[in-house]
């Protein structure tokens, strides 16, 4: 009895650890695709220039990897939740690349907002050059969302760095994600997940299957030929029961 509690308790924390994990992955996604939708940066032109008074630049114009970097950490954490152990470690060393260029992008954006803004300062006023631009601009107001952008690239970094550490805790993903395929002996064997449980029925048809098409016997059967065996096809062609 104490062994099945102590089973069902680890199960239980291996799922936590593998949900609170994936959470993670995907708030820290969430948070830097909702920064790079809003204004990071507002611009305020000099009285002389002919122009509007103020600007508002978007995360997406100030840092344009963001939206991208966003959206592979999504498909990433879908990746890790049918990942198999050796895989998932690929993963999260993607994830740690992923959070590491959302931090560069945003903090790039946060060091020089002057030169994060110039692409929506030349499209509003047509003024190209940094020169230039630095002469139309008086000021330029930072907003909160870049340090929202930050602060989700730090959770992916952190989140990827929770699954190289908790990788062994996580359950084994589902069979319908498992890799098979037959040794020389015709075993099942899987990949990239666990072997527990009885072997699948599907891998026994088809190597039973296999057999009979080659002429071998299967087990609990007799020696059966290739002639009879394409005999029996033609008799279910003709919707006839091979059997009788």
């Amino acid at each position: 009895m104490s062994e099945q509690t102590d089973a069902t308790a680890v199960r239980r924390v291996s799922r936590r650890a593998k949900y609170l994990t994936l959470l993670a992955v995907v708030v820290g996604s969430l948070l830097a695709l909702l920064a790079s939708t809003q204004t990071w940066f507002t611009v305020h032109l000099t009285d002389v220039a002919d122009h509007t008074a103020t600007l508002a630049v978007a995360g997406s114009a100030a840092a344009p990897a963001l939206t991208a970097l966003s959206l592979a950490g999504l498909a990433l954490t879908a990746a890790l939740a049918i990942a198999g152990p050796v895989f998932r470690i690929v993963l999260a060393l993607l994830g740690l690349l992923l959070g590491a260029s959302v931090l560069i992008s945003s903090i790039s954006a946060l060091a020089d907002a002057l030169r994060a803004s110039s692409a929506t300062i030349t499209t509003a006023t047509g003024v190209a050059g940094t020169s230039s631009i630095a002469r139309l601009v008086d000021s330029v107001s930072t907003e909160l969302w870049p340090g929202a952008a930050v602060a989700g690239g730090v959770v992916l970094v952190l989140a990827s760095a929770a699954v190289v550490l908790t990788n062994r805790l996580w359950p084994g993903s589902s069979r319908k994600y498992q890799t098979r395929f037959e040794d020389q002996e015709g075993t099942a064997l899987l990949l990239d997940g666990e072997a527990d449980g009885e072997p699948s029925s599907e891998v026994s048809d088809d190597a039973e299957a296999r057999a009979v098409a080659d002429g071998e016997s299967t087990p609990g059967t007799g020696v059966v030929d290739k002639d009879t065996a394409i005999d029996s096809w033609d008799d279910l062609t003709r919707g006839e029961d091979p059997t009788r």
